[in-house]
């Protein structure tokens, strides 16, 4: 590994799910876990629905699964408060981003590999001026 990089404030934020029947998926986890919606928007042209089970987060995704030798689970999403610098950071360690950073009017994200094929979404929230949807409860940092 290169020398350490420069901390970044980050957070685990959430597991990324497909859901071949996404209204029944969500039944189902506020059925028995008393899921919460906190936003139901649509990124990058599909629907997403984030929900609060205690103090964690599922991010449902509005696709069956495209794989039937997997399972649901597509990807997992840190937040961090600095994407580029990340990214920079990253790319001179010699890590493989599997994309450019991608940028939404509400967010921008990139896709990287980590060890084992663990696939993580890193974002980073711009709190853009959307429709009052419930975004600010799904990105908002804890403290602020």
């Amino acid at each position: 590994m290169s020398p350490e990089p420069q901390a970044v404030r980050a957070r685990m934020h959430h597991a990324h799910l497909f859901a071949s029947d996404l209204d029944a998926a969500l039944e189902w986890y506020r059925h028995w876990f008393g899921a919460e919606v906190l936003a139901d928007h649509t990124f990058a042209g599909a629907r997403n629905v984030m929900v609060r089970i205690g103090d964690g987060r599922l991010n449902f995704y509005d696709q069956a699964p495209p794989d039937a030798g997997r399972n649901a689970v597509h990807h997992l999403g840190m937040q961090v408060a600095d994407l580029a610098a990340l990214a920079r950071s990253m790319a001179e360690a010699g890590i493989g981003l599997r994309s450019e950073i991608r940028m939404l009017e509400e967010l921008d994200y990139l896709m990287v590999e980590g060890p084992d094929g663990v696939l993580w979404e890193l974002f980073e929230w711009k709190h853009a001026s959307v429709p009052d949807v419930g975004l600010d409860a799904w990105f908002g940092w804890p403290d602020r």
